[in-house]
């Protein structure tokens, strides 16, 4: 006897089960379906974001950042360390403990918000009177029919071809979070997001560590005057980046990975490693949800085929998150989750697309939100830049992190901001201001005017605002 719902989500990462919750708020009887297990085998929801993604990884972050504070800058404050070490399975052990929170966490709202919960893997059997017929695999065999179905089945870390991951030695970003002792030299291929991040971890650590990036800029996709201080940066922390690099053959032997690559001048070069993280990118999650059951379209790369508001080519059927189009970004797909539940309520659930805020969480961290300057001449935009260095920021100074700046670009005709971009201490939550300003439209004008508590590193934002209209107080 199969068991009805309102709304079935597949996929229990950051849009499958927020878009679950908000539905069963919404007054819809919901369920989620997911088959991440934990050590035990139990239930592990939250998907790559919370097992082996954002948040285990800010866990060792954390974690090394206080290690290389404690070595490195503790005596700059009058504290003196002796005999300072660096147990990495307890570091891993207390990442997995922050992972297992955030899972119980999920499961505990799932309760509260009456979302029936299923272990195991969700695929397409066949579509019925009013819906569709969902099988879960899992310890307890079920059949489930909904009237709506929401595909929230993620990406899987893309592999360089001729170098499966094997988790041991050429690592994904699961294996990267899994090491329980420092390697002593780290090989990452591609200056992705989660490459950068599990560099900067085991450098602080003591790895020597060394980044093959094929294209010829680093951090292509972020402003560039912004990627090249994050770079300067990195490379004084004691970080090896080779840009414009072919990598050719990898080995894998039973003590390390050999890596043959020619650089930039075409010389031919071989890498040396214990370990090798391979950060080129996420593809899709799609096998094994039987998509051809129904007829449910997907593209070349596997990808969900949506229009604007998530809808997928079946009626009754939408797809939020990694797979489908746009940023492979956890929230994101929460956004998207919240608008297609408000959708089948019968809302007008939005997400807007040039609001979407990134970050990578490296030191300095980097954050940014709408165009890039490259962006906006490459568009026939002409726009007004201001720039203010936290160097002149007095916070930063007390701080001891005076690395980065933060960078507006407005309209040189309105004065709207088109885009800010930093590189500092704690862009992650400085990001937010600019992110609520250009969601109301606002002008550079409108937050040079706005009072920012002194001092704060905020101010730089202000400072930044003023610098379009070359008015900068402290600079």
């Amino acid at each position: 006897m199969s068991k009805q719902f309102d709304v079935i989500v597949i996929g229990g990462g950051p849009g499958g089960y927020i878009a679950a919750i908000r539905a069963a708020q919404l007054g819809k009887n919901v369920a989620c379906v997911d088959e991440w297990k934990n050590a035990k085998g139990g239930p592990a929801p939250g998907g790559t974001c919370t097992n082996v993604g954002c948040i285990p990884s800010k866990a060792l972050l954390q974690s090394s950042e206080h290690f290389e504070q404690a070595g490195h800058h503790f005596a700059d404050h009058g504290i003196t360390v002796k005999g300072l070490s660096m147990d990495a399975a307890k570091m891993v052990a207390r990442k997995d403990a922050v992972v297992k929170q955030n899972n119980d966490g999920i499961l505990y709202l799932f309760k509260k918000n009456k979302v029936s919960f299923f272990h195991g893997r969700a695929s397409f059997a066949k579509a019925v009177d009013g819906g569709y017929e969902i099988k879960v695999a899992g310890a307890a065999e079920e059949t489930l029919v909904g009237q709506q179905i929401i595909v929230a089945t993620g990406s899987n870390a893309r592999a360089l071809p001729g170098a499966p991951f094997d988790e041991a030695m050429v690592l994904s970003n699961e294996g990267a979070l899994a090491l329980t002792a420092v390697p002593k030299k780290l090989g990452l291929i591609g200056s992705g997001v989660i490459g950068l991040e599990m560099g900067s971890v085991w450098r602080r650590l003591g790895a020597e560590v060394t980044i093959l990036e094929g294209l010829p800029d680093f951090l292509g996709a972020v402003d560039q005057q912004i990627a090249k201080e994050a770079q300067k940066a990195f490379v004084k922390q004691g970080l090896k980046i080779e840009l414009g690099v072919k990598v050719g053959d990898v080995k894998v032997g039973k003590k390390g990975v050999s890596v043959a690559w020619t650089n930039a001048k075409g010389e031919a070069q071989m890498l040396e490693v214990d370990k090798l993280i391979v950060s080129i990118g996420r593809v899709p999650n799609t096998t094994g949800l039987n998509a051809e059951a129904v007829g449910l379209k997907l593209n070349e790369r596997g990808a969900i085929v949506v229009d604007a508001d998530c809808k997928t080519n079946l009626p009754g059927v939408w797809a939020v998150g990694d797979v489908v189009r746009g940023p492979m970004l956890a929230h994101k797909a929460e956004e998207e989750g919240v608008a297609v539940a408000e959708r089948i309520a019968g809302q007008h659930g939005h997400v807007n697309f040039n609001t979407i805020p990134w970050v990578i969480y490296t030191s300095p961290e980097i954050a940014w939100v709408g165009r890039t300057e490259q962006q906006l001449k490459a568009d026939g935009v002409a726009y007004k830049a201001g720039t203010f260095p936290f160097l002149a920021n007095g916070r930063a100074r007390a701080l001891g992190d005076t690395t980065g700046m933060v960078k507006m670009l407005a309209d040189a005709a309105t004065d709207e901001i088109l885009g800010v971009h930093i590189v500092g201490p704690m862009a992650s939550e400085l990001i937010a201001e600019c992110v609520m300003a250009m969601e109301f439209r606002a002008s550079s004008e409108d937050i040079a005017r706005i009072c920012h508590a002194h001092p704060s590193l905020s101010e730089s934002t202000k400072e930044a605002a003023l610098a379009v209209d070359k008015r900068t107080l402290n600079f």
